[in-house]
């Protein structure tokens, strides 16, 4: 067995990054993306070059995903505690050159940064998982525990080509699987000057809705009391504009109760979105979890304008908490009314883990080993990731992609965001941390 004292496991994580970044893996939804299969045989390559030995799964043409298992006896028993799933996805969010300071899948360093679409979701969990790995496998320093190494396609299109059929279709690959660790959270957020890891341990679901209006087509001169414009668009405004009431999962009353302490206050309800704002700029995504929501995002009627057409259509993205499902579609339908069909683009359900147990403690002992004077608490995430279809197969799921950011990085900003870019030491700092978490999981 090689000397453990010898390896970097930080050492290759800035060019795993920005090769990665390199390939162009956006995906433009509906089925259309660029890119995941180069990237899925490049990560392969990566595994089967320290002897782990990888497979590329493909749902559909280009739609590829990889698979692994290391460490442990690998067979598809997990031991005692059961297998680890380590899972991140391949895929971007579309980038458009000329509005970025340096081009999106360049992979620039610059100003201490790792720069391009995906250096924060989320090539840059993909390059400290794939750095730890390469590098304790050859230094010999293999997990007791059973790890099933996952990247997938399709996440930022709900999963459909991505986890979702690898739950459905290759379930095996996840027999003895009791947790799961992927994107998003570990990073750092600063409270009141201490600074603040947040774990995911929730999400809120996804109502991707599809809304339809039909009514009597006409000439645009003349009266009309069946438009199918008008109703629709009467309904879109009742949703976009209506205030949903806070409502606090054990998730977020735990992240508050620590914000509360820090703020010498009771966290309540009443004083939820104020106990929020104490997170600076992280506070547009963690005030989205404070109640379900829905946004209005696409509109389409019409061809000429003095016709007046048969059918109208909008599509809204609806989030709903863990536990509020049903307070959630009933509203839902009140807002809506008459006349206004919905159809469902992806319907996922949320889901929420207690914030406790031996992997809670193997994260946090983690971060505050190499950040002592840190809080570490978990997070409801506003967004979706391929955590959903995970859960399916009973694992407890946690967002564990640590970071330790600047006070004045505007993390959530960088999200889908233009000049998305991640400082090196943070990357250096997680591949460290994710390090000693695999020591302890």
């Amino acid at each position: 067995m090689a000397d453990s004292t010898t390896h970097d496991v930080a050492g290759e994580v800035v060019d795993l990054c920005r090769d990665l970044i390199r390939i162009d893996t956006s995906n433009y939804g509906g089925g259309e993306s660029t890119g995941e299969r180069k990237a899925a045989e490049h990560v392969a390559t990566l595994l089967d070059e320290v002897g782990i030995a990888a497979e590329v799964i493909e749902t559909a043409p280009g739609r590829a995903n990889v698979l692994a298992r290391w460490g442990g006896d690998t067979a598809p028993t997990g031991g005692d505690r059961g297998a680890l799933l380590l899972h991140g996805h391949l895929d971007v969010v579309p980038a458009a050159a000329e509005d970025w300071a340096v081009h999106p899948f360049s992979g620039e360093v610059q100003d201490g940064y790792v720069w391009g679409r995906g250096a924060v979701d989320m090539k840059d969990f993909d390059a400290m998982l794939l750095s730890v790995v390469r590098a304790r496998q050859r230094a010999g320093r293999v997990p007791e525990r059973e790890i099933v190494l996952c990247f997938t396609a399709d996440e930022e299109a709900g999963g459909h080509h991505g986890a979702q059929l690898l739950v459905e279709n290759h379930a095996e690959w996840f027999e003895g699987c009791t947790e799961a660790v992927g994107e998003v959270g570990g990073f750092s957020t600063t409270v009141r000057g201490r600074r603040l890891y947040l774990i995911e341990a929730a999400e809120k679901g996804i109502a991707w809705m599809r809304l339809s209006a039909r009514g009597r087509a006409g000439h645009g001169s003349m009266l009309n009391d069946d438009n199918a414009v008008t109703r629709l668009a009467s309904a879109v405004a009742r949703i976009g504009a209506h205030d949903w009431p806070v409502r606090l999962t054990p998730t977020m009353r735990t992240l508050l109760a620590t914000v509360g302490e820090l703020a010498g206050v009771e966290a309540t309800p009443e004083n939820a979105p104020a106990l929020v704002e104490e997170f600076g700029g992280a506070a547009r995504m963690l005030g989205a979890v404070l109640r379900n929501s829905t946004n209005p995002t696409m509109l389409e009627a019409g061809y000429k304008v003095n016709v007046i057409p048969t059918e109208a259509t909008a599509h809204v993205d609806g989030r709903f908490l863990p536990g509020h499902e049903e307070e959630f579609f009933a509203t839902l339908a009140e807002l809506t009314g008459e006349g206004v069909d919905i159809d469902f683009v992806s319907k996922q359900a949320p889901w929420e883990t207690p914030y406790d147990g031996a992997l809670v403690d193997a994260m946090t002992r983690s971060l505050l080993a190499e950040d002592p004077d840190a809080l570490v608490a978990p997070y409801l995430m506003s967004g979706g990731t391929d955590a959903k279809h995970f859960t399916k197969l009973g694992m407890r799921s946690f967002g564990f992609a640590p970071l330790r950011l600047p006070d004045d990085l505007d993390f959530t900003a960088l999200f889908h965001g233009v000049d998305e870019r991640v400082p090196v030491d943070a990357l250096e700092f997680g591949a460290r941390v994710l390090d000693r978490f695999l020591d302890e999981a």
